[in-house]
């Protein structure tokens, strides 16, 4: 098959780490994989080819008919069998160019988030609704994705089938390596994540406040990068936090850091299925995570600590609780089940499956 895979950006984000990482395994399986992105960036996404642009204009995504022009380009140019359209914007650039353009392949959407914390006006609902109805296959991310994205949309509901996100077997390679920033007489908790709303960075400030009332030597490392970064940083200095934080920015592979941290936290407003915690379990890292979005599908009382949202005492009790004592079977039984379940070389055939039975 020749599959054309769309990515909204060139940046370190799940959706599009996850599409690259994909596309590799699917290469690898004696597939033809291009990848191209709406928008351009500087990141070095981990693709074994050129990652394209679009060079689409996000000030009128709406209404960008040189990006959907050039979309069609590229379709022509290189007749893949299906087109993949992974999140966000991508959708909006697929359905419109194929409607104005008239190429026939079949759209497959993957849908990666939690669709109602984003569509909340009439217009929104109205033209995703459109969008939706015009593509011929979707993949959710998680059955709490794919139920959300179903009350949202009924038409969805016969075309959505759940395909987890998944990690790379070679991910911790280099997590023996040393982090000058982990110094050895400190408690060292890290966060992932793109530094925007629905990840709750201000919440985290708050949990990591008062789990200095109890660890003053912890320090907490934040690894991404988004809109909120100087306003993050800003309440950081605010709070006189600046000895106990360090903002990392964007990072090819923060995989030393989770593997080396003492536990994971992640207090999101709402998650798909966060790669990061399938990430820190096979890092075997223990995870503290807000019970949100698909979070439960993978994280519970046998694999790590899930905290009720807003329940920042409790959140703070679980993160003492596993610097007093290393919950080594939570540890190992969330091991096992992403080796199991979580590798990309298994979710690879999975996709495959699908895009056999949409090209039938």
């Amino acid at each position: 098959m020749r599959i054309l895979q769309i990515i909204q950006k060139k940046q370190f984000r799940g959706a599009e780490i996850f599409c690259c990482q994909l596309s590799n395994h699917l290469i690898r399986m004696g597939h033809e994989v291009e990848v191209c992105s709406v928008f351009d960036g500087e990141s070095d996404l981990p693709f074994h080819k050129a990652v394209k642009s679009l060079n689409g204009n996000q000030n009128i995504r709406y209404l960008d008919y040189k990006g959907w022009r050039n979309l069609n380009e590229v379709i022509s140019t290189y007749k893949p069998d299906l087109v993949q359209a992974n999140a966000a914007d991508t959708l909006k650039y697929a359905v419109f160019s194929k409607k104005i353009f008239g190429w026939k392949q079949p759209i497959l959407y993957r849908n990666a988030s939690i669709s109602s914390f984003y569509i909340n006006d009439a217009f929104t609902k109205k033209i995703n609704s459109f969008l939706l109805e015009s593509v011929d296959g979707i993949i959710s991310v998680s059955r709490f994705s794919k139920d959300d994205l179903s009350y949202l949309f009924p038409v969805t509901e016969h075309k959505t089938e759940v395909i987890p996100i998944g990690i790379e077997e070679d991910e911790t390679d280099t997590a023996p390596m040393e982090i000058h920033e982990f110094k050895s007489n400190r408690i060292n908790l890290v966060h992932v994540g793109s530094l925007t709303q629905e990840k709750n960075h201000f919440g985290l400030l708050e949990i990591f406040q008062i789990i200095l009332e109890d660890c003053q030597d912890a320090h907490l490392h934040i690894i991404g990068e988004g809109p909120l970064k100087s306003a993050i940083s800003k309440k950081i200095g605010e709070l006189g936090l600046e000895h106990n934080i360090s903002l990392h920015g964007e990072m090819k592979d923060p995989f030393r850091y989770i593997a080396q941290a003492d536990v994971l936290l992640l207090p999101s407003l709402i998650e798909g299925l966060p790669a990061v915690i399938l990430e820190a379990m096979y890092c075997k890292t223990p995870v503290v995570a807000y019970n949100v979005g698909g979070v439960d599908e993978i994280l519970n009382k046998h694999t790590g600590y899930l905290i009720e949202k807003g329940e920042q005492e409790a959140f703070k009790g679980a993160v003492l609780e596993i610097l007093a004592a290393r919950p080594e079977e939570k540890i190992e039984n969330a091991y096992k089940m992403v080796k199991a379940e979580y590798m990309n070389e298994k979710i690879a055939l999975k996709f495959e499956e699908v895009y056999r039975r949409l090209l039938e």
